[in-house]
Parts: structure tokens; sequence; C-alpha cells
């Protein structure tokens, strides 16, 4: 495909609605990652959770041919998975980073054991009639030039990724448990005496962090695919948590990181028409990833730089007011 028209497609309003469709599994994981994150207990099994809900949402909806049923067992799939990592950290004293790679390792070889069992493939459930979750056409806006094919005619899940980064917002700086949440991951000890129950604080955090990787998950086996495949998250967990962290630990900043993350996912997919090894262009969100990760790396080290900077300057003032004195 010419170059010329491979630019035109990525300026093209199908290409912007592509990246909020694309962005969506990355922000609502990203969301769960740092509720929990900032109650100080991250959550890596956000990649297992994606898979474990994914494949039990379609499975479900298969056999009650309801895509609601489908919907709730996933979420509950995902829930209980998180449940399990937070009754190995907090009530076993696991580490929480290897028992989430256990839970990880379990979530890949599982689901394509039972994918195996349920269907005799390993690598798909096309022989699954599994429901999708319905397109939502939004009226009037629909009919707008540009703004319409870019706003509308997206899933649920994607509109709930926006309407959830304003919710968490809420809830973790106007509400008493979310105070009490970032207070807990600040300083536990501190937390702990003024009679925050910290253990219960972060059981919590993990909870909702599972539900929120579960809608992730959801959102690619019901959504974005309407099938489940082998690995079908494609790490987007682990980029969902580099999102938190690029983003500042802020609601709003993980929702622009995701998306700079769904832009380059789907820049990939456009340049794949191109004739560049197909190797280079799957490359792309994890490159991106990896500069993002620097990034954010060299901004950390600027700032701890600049605070110890003020701290020196701060210290020779006493100093000198010391000795006038």
């Amino acid at each position: 495909m010419p170059l010329d028209v491979v630019l035109r497609g990525i300026f093209s309003a199908l290409f912007a609605a592509s990246v909020l469709r694309i962005s969506t599994p990355v922000i609502l994981p990203a969301l769960g990652g740092l509720i929990s994150d900032l109650a100080g207990s991250i959550n890596i099994a956000l990649e297992g959770t994606m898979l474990v809900s994914a494949f039990t949402g379609v499975v479900v909806s298969a056999y009650t041919q309801s895509v609601w049923l489908g919907l709730l067992a996933g979420i509950l799939a995902g829930v209980a998975l998180s449940a399990l990592l937070a009754f190995f950290h907090l009530s076993m004293n696991t580490n929480i980073i290897l028992a989430g790679i256990a839970l990880n390792i379990m979530a890949t070889g599982g689901t394509i054991f039972l994918l195996y069992i349920l269907t005799g493939d390993k690598g798909n459930s096309s022989s699954l009639a599994s429901g999708a979750v319905p397109v939502i056409n939004i009226p009037l806006l629909k009919d707008i030039p540009f703004f319409g094919t870019v706003l509308s005619g997206h899933s649920i899940f994607t509109y709930l990724a926006f309407l959830l980064t304003w919710l968490v917002s809420v809830f973790l700086y106007k509400t008493r448990l979310g105070v009490h949440l970032r207070a807990v991951g600040e300083n536990p000890e501190a937390a702990a005496s003024l009679g925050i129950n910290v253990k219960k604080v972060r059981a919590i955090a993990l909870l909702l962090s599972g539900f929120l990787a579960s809608l992730g998950g959801l959102n690619l086996s019901m959504a974005y695919l309407n099938i489940f495949q082998r690995d079908m998250t494609s790490g987007r967990g682990f980029i969902a948590l580099a999102a938190i962290y690029l983003g500042g630990r802020k609601p709003l900043g993980t929702l622009i990181a995701a998306i700079i993350f769904g832009l380059a996912d789907a820049l990939g997919n456009q340049l794949g028409s191109l004739k560049i090894p197909s190797q280079l262009v799957q490359m792309i969100p994890y490159v991106a990833t990896i500069v993002a990760l620097v990034v954010y790396a060299l901004r950390t080290q600027a700032q701890v730089r600049e605070r110890m900077h003020k701290f020196q300057q701060r210290e020779a003032e006493i100093a000198a007011k010391a000795s006038g004195d």
C-alpha cells in the first residue's frame, strides 16, 4: 500500500476511533493497578486476571446463551483471582510479586488447558457460539462529521473506561475509604496507629483492582473480538502497570498514558500494510513501553535531584543563620 494512503489513514476519524478501542483494554486494568498500587500492594497479576475473565466470559456466554451472564461470570472469575492474590499476600505473607507471577503462569496454562478440554482446540474458542457486547451508537452525536465517527459506535467498555477514570479519581480523593487507601500506601504504620485496618484496606484495593482488570479482559474477548484466543492479552496487563507510573500514579495521567500506548499499537496496525517486516511493526507497542519507562525513570531521578538540591539549600540557610547568631 502506498505511503500517502497510509498517512491519510493515520490522520482519519477511523484511526482515532481505533485508538480509543485499542486503548480500552489498557485503561481498565491500569485503573485497577493504580488503586492497588496506591494502597501499597502492586497487582502483578493483572495479566492473568484479564486472561481468566476473558476466557470465563466467553465460555459462560456460549453455554448459557446470555451475554450478561457471561459478563457477570467473567467479573466474578477476575475478582476471585484477585482474592486469591490477596489471600497469599495478606494472610500467608507471601511476596506479592512472586504470588502475582505464579498466578499469571497459572492463568496462562489453565486457560489453554480448559480451552482444549472444552473445544479440542488449544488456539481459540471459535467452535463456541459465544455472545458479544453490543455496540452503542449515540443519538445526534453519531451524525456529527468526524467526531461522530470517533466518539460513537464503541462498546460499553470504552465508555466505561472514561467514566471509571472519573469515578476512580472521586473515590481516591473524595471518599473516606480512598483517603485511608492512600494513607495505607504511603505509611502503613502511621495508618495503623490511627485505627485503620491495613490488611482490610489492601484486600479491598486488590479486589477493586481485579474487578477493573476483569473488565479489560472481557473487553478483549466479548467486544474487541468475539472469541477467546490463547494469550490474547499479549502483555497488556504489564503495559497497564507501565501506564500507571508514566501517568504519575494519577487517574487522569494513567488514562493519558494508556491512550499513548493505544496510539502506538494502532500505529503499528496501520504500518502493517506497508512493506515493513511484521516483526518490527509488532515491536512498536513494546518499544513504546520501554521508552515510557525510561522517561519515567529519568523524570523521577530529576525530581529526586531537585528535592535534594532544595534540601541542601535549606540546610545551608539554616547553617548560615546559626553561624550569624
